[in-house]
């Protein structure tokens, strides 16, 4: 795990919308954008359409700006590893 991706998933504990997560990390939309697909390809990264979302989006696409996202269980082990 990078430190880029540790410091997203720090912030994905709780679902948090794109727009914040952005301010939070103070980084790049394309960058972000990036590190989110990357850290979707490894499992670690679910996406919804609202806040209170129960369904997942399957993909990471210029669509990701106003989806909400959320560390999967994977992603939270491999963070506390």
């Amino acid at each position: 795990m990078t430190d880029t991706e540790f410091d997203i998933l720090d912030e994905l504990y709780f679902v948090i919308s794109f727009d914040d997560l952005q301010k939070q990390l103070d980084m790049d939309k394309s960058e972000l954008v990036n590190n989110l697909s990357q850290i979707f390809k490894k499992g670690w990264l679910r996406i919804f359409n609202t806040p209170d979302g129960t369904a997942d989006i399957p993909f990471v696409d210029h669509t990701i700006s106003s989806a909400y996202l959320l560390a999967s269980k994977a992603g939270l082990k491999a963070h506390n590893s």
